[in-house]
């Protein structure tokens, strides 16, 4: 505990900050931070704002996963809060559809200015209660800032084209506009930057926002709607544009089987996605998916293992393997799988673990007691189907949610644990001989959503990116399967969803289209030529 509070310290300095002897505790009730204060945050806050800030559910406790501890409570709403909230969203959405794309732009640019100035407090928020370490924490607001700036230029870029007409003096062109109100579910593994991939978007296509966040990162739903109401309410705009409801699965049901919901953008897993995706459709609705991956890195004989090594580590270990773009699988050629499993259990025991503020950490804790028990399960499975644990596969001893990053080798490639996504640092090793075999096994899998090959074999590259190469919406070669870049259009295929966010003609999925015929002439001349007299 006192090194997490000299780290926190040593991280946010501020004036008039609490002496490091008076922070006895990380509740908020008994000894408030000033850089929660600065968020907005205290012992009891409002989930659920409309342009004012309220909650009449559940009170819920969120917890530090480095120590169990709680943090602060949240008062959620319930279904009558959300019924309110989506009347005041759309009546927002009236004015916000209203301001020109490049002014709706400008307003996300003051957004991203507002993150930016927030950044390291909120990245710090985001540590605490989700568990990731502060860096990438810091990272994941850096990614809605990104997102922010991206959207600006976007702003004074979208439309349609002027197409040519068979008949003369008709004009024919596509039209786009905002679809209304843009239902947001995300995730505890990124309660920062997914939100922000599709609010920045959505809000310069003219939309507006409805969030439901994770229930166990309430705390930092909060604060980024905290900072967004305040740019939205100092530009005398209506504060229920970017609306939200913290709330269970009853606020997410409803959002799904809501017909005034005309997006909706769901993160998380594949079985609640798959759940969504049918009550959405039920009601002919319109759903955006990004749900589980089951992610792998090809390494040939002819890879340069200086750059395999840190990628294979870094995308196996980051955010302790609660990333859905996680290496959960990495096949090895048969002639380099022992130097490989060598190199890569020796940088394994040099991971730095530790509290997530700790600026010398490299592997925090998992999310919630709930994922240590999915990660032990997980590897007492892999040992009954005949794996062996080359490193980790145990908790560690010490206060919080944590656990070894994992090495199981030996395992066949169609191993029902091998496909069974596991939200765990755990990464299974296997063997292969030709390039067809890895190939397929890649994707036999349910999920397509992130891939990479290491090679040099410039014919191997380009299969890898064609028709008979990878079946996935992210494919790398000599990178690994995390750290997309918001310029590219982020998701993937079967069982991920095949919804795109953030870059690329990503913006289209928020916008309806109509094909506009315009006569201009004085005679009606019908299409393909056809008289009707």
């Amino acid at each position: 505990m006192l090194r997490i509070r000299r780290a926190l310290a040593a991280l946010l300095p501020r004036a008039g900050s609490p002496p490091a002897a008076a922070m006895s505790t990380l509740l908020i009730s008994q000894e408030r931070y000033a850089w929660l204060r600065e968020l907005g945050l205290r012992e009891e806050n409002p989930g659920v704002y409309n342009g004012r800030w309220g909650g009449r559910g559940q009170v819920v406790t969120t917890y530090c996963p480095a120590n169990n501890e709680p943090i602060a409570t949240v008062r959620q709403g319930n279904l009558e809060d959300y019924e309110e909230t989506v009347k005041k969203a759309k009546d927002a959405w009236k004015v916000w559809a209203d301001i020109p794309a490049p002014k709706r732009g400008e307003i996300v640019r003051q957004i991203g200015d507002a993150l930016r100035q927030k950044i390291n407090v909120l990245g710090s928020l985001v540590s605490l209660e989700m568990g990731k370490i502060f860096v990438e924490g810091v990272g994941e607001v850096q990614e809605y800032v990104d997102v922010c700036d991206y959207a600006v230029g976007l702003s004074r870029m979208i439309g349609g084209p002027i197409l040519p007409s068979e008949r003369p003096g008709h004009a024919l062109i596509e039209q786009w506009n905002p679809v209304g109100l843009v239902g947001i579910i995300t995730a505890f593994n990124f309660p920062v930057a997914v939100y922000g991939w599709n609010s920045a978007i959505a809000m310069i296509c003219g939309n507006a926002c409805l969030w439901k966040g994770a229930p166990t990162t309430s705390l930092v739903s909060v604060a980024v709607t905290k900072i967004i109401a305040k740019v939205l309410e100092d530009n005398k705009l209506p504060g229920a544009i970017c609306s939200l409801v913290c709330g269970g699965a009853d606020i997410g049901t409803a959002m799904a089987r809501d017909e005034r919901m005309d997006l909706l953008s769901f993160t998380g897993s594949t079985k609640v996605g798959k759940q969504v995706a049918l009550m959405v459709q039920e009601r002919f609705g319109r759903s955006l998916l990004e749900l589980g991956g089951n992610n792998a890195i090809i390494v040939f004989e002819d890879a340069d293992l200086n750059l395999v090594i840190p990628s294979a580590l870094f995308a196996a270990v980051g955010t302790a393997g609660q990333r859905c773009t996680t290496a959960r699988r990495l096949f090895l050629h048969e002639n380099i799988h022992d130097e490989v499993v060598a190199k890569l259990a020796k940088a394994y025991a040099q991971v730095r673990i530790g509290d997530p503020w700790d600026s010398d950490t490299l592997y925090g804790p998992l999310h919630t007691k709930e994922a240590v028990k999915m990660f032990l399960d997980a590897v007492e499975q892999a040992k009954q189907q005949g794996g062996s644990v080359v490193c980790g596969g145990k908790v560690i001893n010490r206060p919080g949610n944590y656990v070894e990053p994992t090495i199981v080798t030996g395992l066949p490639h169609n191993a029902p644990i091998v496909h069974t996504e596991t939200f765990a640092p755990i990464l299974y090793v296997l063997k292969f001989k030709e390039e067809e075999e890895v190939f397929a096994w890649n994707n036999e899998v349910k999920q397509g959503l992130s891939s990479s090959i290491f090679t040099k074999d410039l014919g191997r590259i380009f299969h890898w990116l064609g028709p008979k190469g990878s079946d996935c919406g992210i494919v790398n070669v000599n990178i690994p399967t995390s750290g997309a870049e918001i310029g590219g259009a982020f998701g993937g295929e079967k069982h991920t969803g095949g919804g795109r966010e953030s870059g690329s003609d990503s913006w289209k999925l928020y916008m309806r289209r109509s094909t506009c015929t315009i006569n201009y002439s004085k005679d009606l001349p019908l299409a393909q030529g056809i008289k009707f007299q």
